[in-house]
């Protein structure tokens, strides 16, 4: 049965269909669907893990264990999960092991580009790279059929618009594969460094037999066009280039990316006349084809930034453009805000007056760096602000230390923020660390997580205690306040800034997206009070704009109805009490 399908929701399937029975992930944009839709699957077990090393080494436990297992995660959960994958290359498998990494070229989501081939290529592990969600099930199928062939993980790459995009997907029934006995080998199994030596010599072989695999095996294709131009792709740039070229080229399609062929490359090369590399991000395979004598220009048309498109591929090698619109003017941007009723609104706006350094993380208060907020000076990665306001006031002094605060939300104090804690209380910091606990993992889309007590299924759990880890890791002084309670909240900071040991508030209200949030009715403008002072705007809210007034020539501020959700921040910042509830 054919059925038109997300490219995260083919590879799901696929796990289905290859019969996988243990799912860990941790959630990232764009690879976050491919575990919510395996966990609708009964006969797969799926979970959400604290974060990608522990996801990538559940799978690796229950691929050891026999069974096949499956992790996925962004390009920056890759690096999380980078130290058990060089280890497990060598180790290999014994049930079929896959880890799906979703490279986001462009950024629409991510606060770096990362090519994650480079990770495939120095862990010596081989990596898969559809095209269309039709290849992401048959992918992943295969890539458990060769991770079991070659004793090794596979990896699959995936990029935004292979995740997100809808293409027709053949699916079929599930094929069930038993648990494979486990053998106890230390010598191949126990990576110290005797046995890892040997292991080393045993990946190079593996990765020798793979590429001449790969090259007989149909795995990397040729289309013979017009053979004036031959165009060496994969994933979505092969999309790209044959709708921008057509016929007008000829393609060598790689399937699989690591390793990659040398032979029917050459060949390739020798049956068309310029070779031109097309690939996102870097120049991985045109360096491959340099390396092997074949002549190819590639960085020097496309660029090391951004995503490609058609028009990216046919501005490049046709020179060609299709008829656009300009605008005479700039059209005014539209930055991502934080939603009407954002819990971390509140305590952005509570502290903004207090002129303090703050250090940043990954999650939805990401955003209250924006304009009028601005509150934030760093963000890196995840579990970076806690560690490095420790870093910053440790240089800077205990005054500064006064004066400066690190943000980051309860799934990402989860993740990687819990050992920034401990460093802080073991080496007599004296920080102050605000965990934003909005109950959710808000900015990939509403997933559980271990701090909210339910299950990727919803099922009620144990929670983390945070208030009780903080003291179980030396944290004496712990304070919980309501972000919405502006002046309590500003007083609670104010406090713990000024104790000389270390604190963790904990601003705790739930997202206001979340359905079982109960909100107030709307809030409304009192037209005949508001002077058009525009003192409301500065909270940022998206449901608060200014509209002018033809007979009392200024603007007078409107609420959207379909928005306010009643949180009244927006009230307290107004002087002469021209924002209310309706009567």
């Amino acid at each position: 049965m054919k059925t038109l399908m997300l490219g995260n929701e083919a590879v799901a399937r696929g796990l289905y269909e290859a019969g996988v029975t243990v799912v860990s992930s941790y959630p990232g944009t764009p690879s976050t669907e491919i575990t919510e839709n395996a966990s609708l699957y009964d006969e797969i077990y799926s979970e959400w893990a604290p974060n990608e090393k522990v996801a990538f080494e559940v799978a690796f436990g229950a691929a050891t264990g026999g069974a096949r297992s499956f992790c996925a995660m962004k390009h920056v959960g890759l690096n999380v999960a980078a130290d058990p994958l060089y280890t497990a290359s060598y180790i290999g498998v014994n049930g079929g092991m896959v880890c799906a990494v979703a490279d986001d070229p462009g950024m629409h989501s991510s606060q770096n580009e990362q090519d994650s081939r480079h990770h495939a290529i120095a862990s010596k592990t081989p990596m898969l790279e559809p095209c269309d969600s039709a290849e992401c099930l048959v992918y992943t199928k295969l890539a458990f059929e060769l991770s079991e062939r070659f004793d090794t993980p596979f990896l699959l790459r995936l990029s935004t618009r292979i995740s997100h995009g809808r293409s027709l997907v053949e699916t079929s029934a599930r094929e069930e594969h038993p648990l494979k006995e486990y053998k106890k080998d230390i010598m191949k199994n126990v990576m110290m460094p005797a046995m890892a030596r040997g292991r080393h010599k045993e990946v190079e072989k593996r990765i020798e037999a793979i590429r001449v695999w790969a090259e007989t095996s149909g795995i990397n294709t040729v289309e013979y066009n017009d053979k004036r131009v031959g165009i060496v792709c994969s994933g979505a740039c092969y999309l790209y280039a044959r709708e921008a070229l057509g016929e007008r080229a000829s393609y060598f399609k790689l399937g699989m990316v690591n390793p990659l062929p040398v032979d029917s490359l050459i060949d390739f090369a020798r049956q068309v006349g310029q070779v031109y590399v097309i690939e996102e991000l870097d120049d991985i395979i045109e360096t491959h084809c340099k390396k092997h004598g074949i002549p190819v220009i590639g960085k020097l048309l496309f660029p090391s930034c951004g995503e490609f498109s058609q028009a990216v591929v046919r501005e490049a090698l046709l020179g060609e453009q299709k008829p656009h619109v300009c605008f005479d003017k700039p059209v005014p941007p539209r930055p991502p805000v934080l939603c009407a009723g954002c819990p971390h609104r509140g305590l952005f706006a509570a502290l903004k007056k207090l002129n303090l350094y703050v250090s940043g993380d990954i999650g939805c208060y990401t955003l209250g760096a924006q304009a009028p907020l601005s509150m934030m000076d760093t963000c890196v990665c995840m579990g970076a602000s806690v560690s490095g306001l420790h870093g910053f006031n440790t240089a800077r002094g205990s005054e500064q230390a006064k004066k400066s605060i690190a943000v980051i939300g309860d799934s990402t104090f989860i993740h990687s923020g819990i050992t920034g804690l401990i460093d802080i209380a073991y080496n007599k910091g004296i920080s102050t660390v605000i965990v934003l606990d909005n109950s959710i993992t808000g900015m990939t889309g509403h997933q559980n997580n271990p701090a909210n007590g339910l299950t990727i299924k919803g099922d009620p759990t144990v929670a983390v205690n945070l208030e009780a880890l903080a003291r179980a890791v030396g944290i004496n002084r712990v304070v919980v306040v309501d972000p919405f309670d502006m002046e309590a909240t500003r007083k609670a900071v104010e406090a713990e800034l000024a104790a000389e040991e270390p604190s963790l508030v904990i601003a705790r209200r739930p997202c206001a997206l979340l359905k079982s949030v109960k909100h107030n009715p709307a809030m409304v403008v009192n037209a005949e009070k508001c002077t058009g002072c525009k003192s409301c705007l500065k909270v940022g809210c998206p449901a608060i704009s200014v509209r002018g007034d033809a007979n009392k020539g200024r603007g007078t501020a409107v609420i959207d109805p379909n928005q306010c959700v009643g949180c009244e921040i927006c009230a307290k910042f107004c002087s002469f009490k021209a924002i209310g509830f309706k009567e």
